[in-house]
């Protein structure tokens, strides 16, 4: 049986309450986008709810053999990723000019990866990831 990924998520979140939604899956490049247009509490609780529904979709997908899939619901996880790389590329710049390592603060792999990566061709600068569990966070280094 194949999953039919975008029927059953709209299911899921309309058994939940939300009703004014949309769902779409890019199977090329397994990204599943989700609009939600329920009003301000679920700006408090989107963070939640991207990682809680990407835990559902990653064990839907591993239960009918397939690979793994992005999530994102209204943008979040690009708005975040935009923010992790001016956070650091302003950390690189403060690094250089005060002539000290700058402490970024605590991410998750995913979140610390976009730093490392996004610092990895300057020469002047260099990373570190320090920490255990979620309390793990990178500092930016002046060379």
């Amino acid at each position: 049986m194949d999953l039919d990924l975008t029927a059953t998520i709209k299911n899921l979140l309309e058994m939940m309450g939300l009703n004014d939604l949309a769902v779409n899956f890019d199977s090329e490049n397994k990204k599943l986008t989700v609009f939600i247009n329920e009003g301000e509490w679920l700006k408090k609780w989107l963070p939640y709810l991207v990682a809680d529904l990407e835990h559902i979709v990653r064990l839907l997908t591993k239960k009918h053999n397939q690979e793994n899939v992005f999530v994102d619901i209204n943008n979040y996880r690009k708005e975040r990723e935009e923010i992790i790389l001016q956070l650091a590329k302003a950390a690189a710049q403060k690094a250089l000019l005060n002539k000290e390592e700058i402490k970024l603060p605590a991410m998750n792999a995913y979140e610390r990866r976009l730093v490392h990566v996004e610092l990895a061709t300057r020469p002047d600068v260099k990373t570190e990831s320090i920490g255990e569990g979620k309390e793990r966070y990178v500092i930016v280094k002046p060379i």
